[in-house]
């Protein structure tokens, strides 16, 4: 029986998580879940799975979950160090599906506490890629990558034969957007851009899968996991979502991965490996597929996915200032305070704008993050981007 914690439990990573385990209790042990505010469904989740521990990041709903738990001898506490502190249960697998770059604190501790890390947000890897790899290394850590594209990679890629490897393709659906013309995507709604045609998501990566700043994101990520040069790392749009990471050989070989789009194919994975478990979701039917469909990206029409490449030449200060603008970004379309394209707008100019620096510790990068995000929101607030009230 393996003991394992999810950071995140509440968002779609951590429902199917949470729905894997409930499909073999026998399997697993819960440490700990935490939230960020949904305190009744962390309730929910704690109870169906006995976790040990419950955490809630918002400390306002302390009282709200510690009642919804009476009786069921699970410990309660609440607040960002309470998160942090989560992170420190020795577990055999700590999941760490916290969005945005919010999840990187709790992840680098996870490090020190899990035999294995699995990542479900790139974004603390984008940010914080050579710091968390080393520590991983120091630590011993075997780090697992949730998302479908590169927990594709990761099971075909050759370790031992890395040589001999060409390159390796993640793919993208290419979003709610891909057919339309660039003409009309000034007029996306949030409503529209949350949409997505494949994979039901949290709105903050729907909106990211639909400018491509997900593949953007996912660019770097590879690089960083796979320790692979930019230029052998390549992007093609597969609306199908069948096919999710391929690897190629020097001898000509394509190794694919495949799987229905559902992401408890890869949690699934992460969860039993090195060994393998029954899926509680969806699987593949190869006699019902018509067509599997690939084609180049559109730079002009989702230029995130080069932005992506410029960052990963400049260094560390470029991709830290690309996610973090992002995110500002993106809060900002969601509250309908600009539009859908301004996303790239305001992306592009920060990532212009920023110095190319060392980071050397987590501390530098934490407030080098804040100050971009902070300066970020002061470029919205005097581009003339944000709409009126």
């Amino acid at each position: 029986m393996k003991t394992i914690s999810v950071l995140g439990a509440t968002g779609s990573v951590g429902e199917s998580t949470i729905d894997l385990i409930l499909s073999a209790p026998e399997q697993f042990s819960v440490e700990c879940l935490t939230a960020e505010s949904n305190y009744k469904k962390l309730a929910a989740q704690a109870i169906a799975v006995n976790a040990k521990h419950a955490v809630i990041a918002d400390e306002q709903y302390y009282d709200d979950l510690k009642a919804a738990l009476s009786g069921h001898n699970i410990e309660v506490t609440a607040g960002r160090q309470a998160i942090i502190d989560a992170a420190r249960i020795e577990a055999d697998i700590i999941i760490g599906a916290i969005v945005g770059f919010a999840g990187l604190e709790p992840l680098m501790v996870a490090l020190e506490h899990g035999k294995s890390v699995a990542i479900a947000n790139k974004e603390p890897l984008v940010a914080a890629g050579p710091l968390f790899m080393d520590k991983a290394r120091a630590c011993g850590t075997t780090i697992l990558p949730v998302d479908s594209e590169h927990n594709g990679v990761f099971q075909i890629f050759d370790e031992a034969n890395k040589a001999a490897i060409s390159r390796i393709v993640l793919t993208a659906s290419g979003g709610p957007f891909r057919t339309w013309d660039a003409a009309d995507m000034d007029a996306v709604t949030p409503q529209q851009a949350v949409a997505h045609p494949n994979w039901s998501m949290g709105a903050k990566i729907s909106v990211d899968s639909a400018t491509l700043m997900n593949k953007a994101l996912e660019v770097i990520e590879a690089c960083i996991l796979f320790d692979m040069p930019p230029e052998q790392v390549e992007v093609l749009v597969h609306p199908q979502s069948i096919v999710h990471a391929m690897v190629e050989y020097n001898d000509g070989s394509i190794l694919t991965h495949m799987g229905a789009p559902d992401m408890r194919t890869p949690i699934a994975h992460v969860l039993a490996w090195p060994d393998r478990m029954k899926t509680s979701g969806k699987t593949l039917d190869l006699s019902a597929l018509q067509t599997l469909d690939f084609e180049q990206v559109d730079h002009a029409k989702f230029p995130a996915v080069q932005q992506a490449y410029d960052c990963l030449k400049r260094g560390q200060a470029a991709c830290v200032t690309f996610n973090a603008a992002n995110e500002v970004a993106v809060a900002a379309f969601l509250a309908e305070e600009i539009s859908f394209t301004d996303i790239y707008k305001t992306v592009d100019h920060m990532v212009k704008e920023v110095e190319d620096r060392t980071i050397e510790n987590l501390d530098a990068l934490i407030a080098f993050n804040d100050e971009i995000r902070q300066k970020t929101r002061n470029f919205l607030e005097k581009s003339g981007l944000l709409r009126a009230a």
